[in-house]
Formats: C-alpha cells, structure tokens, sequence
C-alpha cells in the first residue's frame, strides 16, 4: 500500500526537453520511477534520456499507458499544461512550476476538481513514496521505507523534517508536498484521509505555515482520525501583514496567524513542535502511545 503513487506507477514529464525537466527527469529514473514518457509540443519522435517525447499528452498516454503526469512547463504556459493533461484524463497530476498567476490555478483548480481528477501542486516540490516511486524534485537520499507519512507546504521544511525522521530511525511511507500558493489543487484536508487509510501509515507529521485556514479546517477533520498526527507550524515570528517567501504565506488581520494554526491543532490532539529537532520524539511518543 501506499498514497497515491507507487512501484507501478507510469509518469510522463511535461517539459522534459526543458533544462529543469531533464534534469530531474534524470534523477527521478535513478531513483527507480518508471518514466515512460516526454511530452514537448512540436519535438514528438525524439527521445530524451531514453524516454519517447510526444507532442501532446493525449498522444503519449495512448503509447504508453502513463497515469500520472510531472509538469516542469514555464509559468505562462503550466496552467494550460494542466489542462491539458487534464482533458487526456490523467488520474495524478504533479505540478512543480512555481509563479504561475493566481487568476489561472483558480480556474485550472475547479476543473480538476469537477473531473475528479488529483492535482498536487502548484510551486510544490512534489511527491514520493519511499523506496518505489518519486514524482518531482524532492532529493530520494534522504529517504528510508517506514511508517511515518508526511504532508507538507513548506518544500525545503519536507527534507529538512524527513532527514531528522531518518536519522533517528523512523522511515517514511509517503511524502507529499502541497506547495505554498494561496490557490492549491490539494489541501491538507484533501490528503489527510488517504494517510488515515493507508496500511503503511502508523503517524502523519503535518507541516504548515502562516496564511490561509488550511490548517484550522485539517484541524478539524483531524479530531475524526484514529492515526495520531504530530504537527509543525513554520513563520512563528513572522509579523503580521508581511510576505514571507510563498505567495500564500501573508497573515492579513486575524486569519493565518500562526497561534491560531497552533491552538487549533493542539486543541485536536496533535501535539504540535516548537522547533524541527523535537518532530523525532514527538513521532515516537505518538507511536508508543498507539500500541
């Protein structure tokens, strides 16, 4: 078992032929994903680290057979990369490429959702599950098999958090990076359950930052789980009414503030970090307390 990707998993790179797209289509063949297709508008036929590139992903999932879809596209053009690949029915959709204009994920965002089809990202560094299957740019040393799931919107916060959980011994199911824009195609609440489903998955650390409600609304849905879940609130100091880095980490009045994030979640059970190095012991207190 695993979140939604795993050994079996059939990626195309949207992108591929690009600088960024080459080069983490080659990590992501190391690791041991299969990447079965490029796609490239107009340089259909050639190859690209031995993959085939296709000028449209409809054309690439006939071929092939992918199911899921990476998007390294530049920013002007990802929102209609999405869309595309949502139109050739694509059942996982990862989209690294950050920058894209809010006004486009709003729309690229609700057809997804209308489709039913699972969209990861935008500006997010993307997905794995340990062992079998990395989608994106997350760096596969770090990783190690285990029961412990991570969700995430901070990407450098994941690696940072999951080299801590490996280092003291607790292996790692599957990863997801949500991304930090103000507009994402999957939300904590959105992934929470597949974690509580999965047979893998014993803990699920979450990792949040100031802006936005989402974590209040998983804090919610997380009174309902039978799994524990540790948290982590980044942006602590961050003053109100200023941007810190991702376009959806701002505190506008009372909303997003990182307490409130924190009240919430420690008034759900989950016992929540003041600093990265505790997340390990947090881990293995929860799971003690478990069995």
């Amino acid at each position: 078992m695993a979140v939604l990707i795993d050994r079996n998993t059939r990626v195309l790179v949207q992108g591929i032929t690009g600088r960024e797209g080459e080069f983490h289509t080659r990590q992501m063949l190391e690791y041991g994903t299969q990447i079965v297709a490029g796609v490239t508008p107009g340089k259909g036929g050639q190859e690209m680290l031995g993959v085939p590139v296709f000028d449209t992903v409809r054309r690439a999932i006939q071929a092939t057979d992918a199911d899921a879809s990476v998007i390294f596209v530049p920013a002007p053009f990802a929102a209609d990369a999405v869309l595309e690949a949502v139109d050739a029915g694509v059942r996982l959709i990862v989209c690294i490429t950050e920058g894209i204009p809010v006004q486009d994920m709003v729309k690229t965002v609700a057809v997804a959702r209308q489709t039913g089809i699972r969209l990861i990202g935008p500006n997010c560094p993307g997905m794995i599950t340990a062992g079998q299957c990395k989608i994106g740019i997350l760096p596969g040393n770090i990783f190690t098999t285990g029961p412990i799931g991570l969700v995430s919107r901070s990407g450098t916060l994941t690696y940072e958090i999951v080299d801590l959980l490996t280092k003291a011994g607790l292996g790692q199911s599957t990863c997801i990076g949500i991304g930090g824009d103000p507009v994402l195609g999957s939300t904590f609440v959105d992934l929470l359950p597949l974690f509580e489903e999965d047979e893998e998955t014993q803990a699920v650390v979450l990792v949040g930052e100031i802006g936005g409600s989402d974590e209040e609304i998983a804090a919610e849905y997380i009174r309902t789980m039978r799994k524990p879940v540790i948290g982590f609130i980044s942006g602590r100091t961050a003053p109100p009414g200023k941007r810190m880095g991702h376009a959806g980490a701002i505190i506008s009045g009372r909303t997003g503030t990182p307490q409130a994030k924190v009240d919430a979640l420690r008034s759900a059970g989950v016992p929540v970090a003041d600093a990265l190095h505790e997340i390990p012991d947090l881990v293995k207190q929860a799971l003690a307390n478990r069995t």
